[in-house]
């Protein structure tokens, strides 16, 4: 448990008091082990401080979903599930969409209000803040910038932000794979770029010939698309040095997990970017951590915010590589939360997969709101309450809760008042934050952009035909003749050969989004 000890209220009942349906609920939540305390149990509109709804600690790497109407308090949510996380020593990451969570750096501020919630929940609250660390997209904003090469983003992700259709996302799929086979590293948007126009030259249309080919139209279409892209400001997004995601996963010295917020107000106007973005951390940390199974508790834990941006217009083959990667993360120890509106939001496929789900109230004002309404009670586990009359009158910092017990079965469903968080609930001023990123001790390795030699470079300085010498190379029988003959036999390449050495004709491996890393 947290600091935060459960204590009966004044008043208070205790579980044997309970009418019989409550008393079934409160001892689905009676865990032995580790737990996050996330409030007390409401029943007929009381709220019974002895009856704790509580999720056990081992089983947050085995997903969640926190969903709910705009202000129905899902941002305090993740902020109390956070502070107990980092308590417990569990690195966090946070997407901070609206600006709100990071007061979680600091103290809470007391009063009436709180001291109420904390009164009827049966919590000992304690002003504290927690260990912080804050990041930006690009460094657009009050963060140590997040930056990607176009290399380790991956064709799959890319063309996500793109809207390029299956056919182009393909097209980009063997330009990623031409550009490695040739050792040409796609740092930035300017290298793609590079490598997209020599393709469709006179002198590098045949190149693709044995592979496939690249159609004129197709490349048009990824030239205008990162043309369009450029002009809104995202080549920031895009270089080195590459955040590396192994980051996310430290303790502060005292112990406490780190909680990485990833402040994102300067960028909420491009949601499609910071979806995706999210999806490529994720996706990063599946390719490098190692194989745990199951573990006493998660060595990170991952608050997807804005989840419905992630899935909207998505390929068949890109919803299948989110599945496989949520399904499999697990094991490498990492939690996943998905944060939207409505369960519907999320594909029947990764909803499956997500054991512990805290619903906030929903609203039924319209006929698609009712429908929603009718699809989310659907979701949960046969229930004591009317859960169609409940989720419309839920409070803000109510919920409906179920969690995965600590033998892995689904708890009963259980209304809760929500505990306060013991940290600010509110935003901390831009000069506060600007001064934590640059106390950070990733400021000097992430602060300043690095533009190295890469494609462009390479592919602007290389000789012509006649003018480069011949390289020299034995194929080896396992090498596929038609693939090494396109690497040793274009023109414009022959004079890269002795600036690339080994990395010719050695393709990059790829995940299941086609992301990979190269060097770090």
């Amino acid at each position: 448990m947290s600091d935060s000890a459960t204590t009966p209220a004044a008043g208070g009942s205790g579980p044997a008091q309970l009418p019989a349906p409550a008393r079934e609920i409160a001892a689905g939540y009676a865990f032995t082990g580790p737990a996050l305390d996330l409030g007390a149990l409401l029943w007929d509109g009381v709220c019974h401080p002895d009856a704790q709804v509580r999720v056990p600690l081992p089983m947050l790497n085995r997903h969640g979903l926190v969903a709910g109407a705009t202000g129905t308090g899902k941002t305090k949510t993740l902020q109390l599930i956070a502070e107990q996380l980092s308590a417990q020593g569990v690195p966090v990451f946070l997407a901070d969409v609206k600006g709100d969570l990071s007061g979680i750096a600091r103290p809470g501020q007391g009063g009436d209000r709180v001291s109420t919630r904390a009164a009827e929940t049966g919590q000992r609250w304690s002003a504290q803040g927690f260990p912080v660390e804050f990041l930006a997209l690009g460094g657009i904003g009050h963060g140590i910038p997040v930056r990607a090469t176009v290399t380790s983003f991956g064709p799959v992700l890319l063309s996500k932000v793109l809207g390029l259709n299956r056919t182009q996302e393909q097209s980009l799929g063997l330009i990623f794979h031409y550009a490695d086979t040739k050792g040409l590293e796609l740092i930035d948007l300017k290298d793609l770029r590079a490598v997209v126009a020599f393709l469709t030259s006179d002198e590098g249309r045949p190149e693709l010939k044995g592979i496939g080919g690249l159609s004129t139209a197709t490349a048009g279409v990824i030239l205008r698309s990162l043309t369009a892209f450029e002009a809104q400001g995202m080549t920031d997004f895009f270089g080195e040095p590459e955040f590396d995601t192994a980051g996310l996963l430290r303790l502060a010295p005292d112990g406490r997990g780190l909680v990485s917020v990833l402040e994102l107000p300067a960028v909420q106007d491009k949601p499609q970017l910071f979806s995706t973005f999210l999806m490529w951390l994720l996706a990063d940390l599946f390719h490098d951590l190692p194989e745990v199974g199951d573990v006493d508790k998660p060595k990170l834990v991952f608050f997807f915010d804005e989840a419905h941006l992630l899935f909207h217009d998505a390929s068949a083959a890109f919803l299948d590589a989110i599945t496989q990667t949520v399904r499999l993360i697990r094991s490498k120890g990492v939690g996943v939360f998905f944060v939207t509106q409505t369960p519907k939001d999320v594909p029947s496929d990764v909803l499956g997969q997500l054991g512990n789900r805290v619903q906030h109230a929903l609203r039924a004002f319209t006929p698609d709101d009712q429908k929603a309404l009718k699809a989310t009670v659907k979701t949960f586990p046969d229930s004591p309450y009317d859960l169609e009359e409940l989720l419309t009158g839920l409070g803000t910092g109510e919920a409906v809760i179920t969690v995965l017990s600590e033998n892995g079965a689904p708890t009963p469903v259980a209304a809760t008042r929500l505990r306060a968080p013991e940290s600010l609930m509110g935003p901390v001023d831009a000069g506060e934050l600007d001064r934590a990123v640059r106390e950070s001790p990733l400021h000097e390795r992430y602060a300043q952009a690095v533009d190295r030699e890469s494609a462009y470079e390479r592919l602007a300085g290389a000789q012509t035909p006649a003018e480069a010498p011949k390289a020299k190379r034995e194929k080896t029988p396992a090498e596929d003749p038609s693939l090494v003959e396109q690497v040793v036999g274009s023109g414009m390449f022959r004079s890269l050969a002795r600036s690339i050495g080994s990395q010719l004709g050695r393709e990059i491996t790829r995940s299941l989004f086609g992301t990979a890393r190269r060097r770090r």
